[in-house]
């Protein structure tokens, strides 16, 4: 079979994750490539085919484990590499990895590349877990190329046995960088701004799924105390999914009751800018990640971030010399924010107390924050650190 040299398919399991890919197409197309998005059907494919002018193929694919609906999805898009002949397939995302370098393997593309951006089984337990490996180590073993999207994510694929395949991480890892220019204060909804915005009151802020996978029962147990001793308020911004994974009765109950809680749903556009800029510091106390954009934003709006000490998160709250790390219990006190352990709400509640009560501090990582994200993720780098890639294996 013979394959369309410069053309690359990108492959995410449903469309709302395109957004990850969208900028990077539009790059690849403006420099000759033939850019193909595959999903599933949905508003933001059509986006993307009648907006943008992709070319795009619809393929239904399940983000659960679903064996008679996965080989469905597997039938169709061996159907439609078959058809598009691609020179590449690069997939993103569990479901469309497996799926995709699969299919591909199966019908002899020539460069099969896979990134993972975060992996569920750590947190996984029983046969969940087993399947899960399963997964990824068949993803990998059909791939020719494997990208990690963080040093962690690589350490756990390598030290789990899912593949022994060479792996490499692009720039400093992260998929789509940060564009610098769109994510500052400057930029904010002024109407939003006047409306939230308080400068009597320390204000905490979340964003993000409201979980129990991001932390969110031992984040608001802590912030429940803390509001109890100093005058602070907590912004949780997000949707609640009590379907897959609900946070406890006792959270929603303080949500409900705590009147230094404001939930203000999903935030979007200048919005949600005004909502970094009317906090103090970023809270991020979640079970696992890939590579979170939300401690990526906060940082490139001028917050300090608390995070848990695990992958993406760890590789953004960092220190530039270790000699300087200041030595606390169980916490890591960094450049622009600080690294706890995860599931602890002591410590989660000493954090979010020091950044309160050292203005210092607070002012010194403030001034790191978009620093650190302009010199390790600003997009056009992160975008450029791909495109070498291609440019390498093909």
């Amino acid at each position: 079979m013979r394959y369309n040299k410069n053309k690359i398919i990108r492959s995410v399991t449903v469309p709302q994750s395109l957004d990850f890919c969208r900028e990077m197409m539009i790059k690849m197309r403006a420099m000759g490539y033939d850019m193909v998005a595959v999903t599933s059907p949905g508003p933001e494919l059509d986006e993307l085919r009648d907006v943008d002018g992709f070319h795009c193929v619809a393929v239904p694919m399940e983000r659960h484990i679903s064996i008679v609906r996965d080989l469905k999805s597997l039938i169709k898009m061996i159907r439609v590499f078959r058809k598009e002949k691609p020179q590449v397939v690069h997939s993103m995302t569990p479901k469309a990895g497996m799926i995709c370098m699969v299919a591909a393997w199966l019908t002899h593309v020539p460069v099969r590349i896979h990134t993972f951006t975060g992996l569920v089984w750590p947190t996984a337990t029983g046969m969940k877990r087993k399947l899960l490996m399963m997964t990824d180590w068949l993803t990998c073993a059909c791939a020719t190329y494997v990208i990690p999207e963080g040093q962690g994510v690589l350490n756990d694929l390598k030290n789990w046995g899912i593949t022994k395949k060479p792996m490499r991480v692009l720039g400093y890892g992260n998929v789509r960088g940060v564009d610098m220019d769109y994510w500052k204060k400057t930029n904010a909804s002024s109407n939003k701004l006047r409306v939230i915005k308080r400068d009597d009151v320390f204000t905490f802020i979340f964003i993000g799924r409201i979980v129990r996978d991001k932390g969110i029962n031992e984040l608001i147990a802590a912030f429940d105390k803390l509001s109890q001793e100093y005058k602070v308020r907590l912004l949780l911004v997000g949707k609640f999914e009590d379907t897959l994974d609900p946070v406890s009765d006792s959270t929603k109950k303080i949500i409900e009751v705590n009147s230094s809680i404001e939930y203000l749903g999903p935030q979007y556009g200048t919005d949600l800018l005004a909502c970094y800029a009317a906090s103090d510091c970023f809270v991020f106390p979640s079970y696992r990640e890939g590579f979170p954009n939300t401690v990526l934003e906060a940082g490139a709006m001028g917050l300090p971030s608390i995070v848990t000490d695990i992958n993406g998160s760890r590789e953004i709250v960092v220190c530039k010399n270790e000699e300087n790390v200041t030595p606390v219990k169980d916490m890591k006190v960094c450049d622009n924010g600080i690294i706890i352990p995860s599931k602890n709400e002591k410590v989660l509640y000493q954090a979010m107390e020091a950044v309160v009560k050292n203005e210092k501090m607070r002012v010194s990582m403030s001034l790191q924050a978009r620093k650190m994200i302009a010199s390790r993720f600003e997009q056009s780098f992160v975008q450029q650190c791909l495109i070498d890639f291609y440019k390498e294996i093909m």
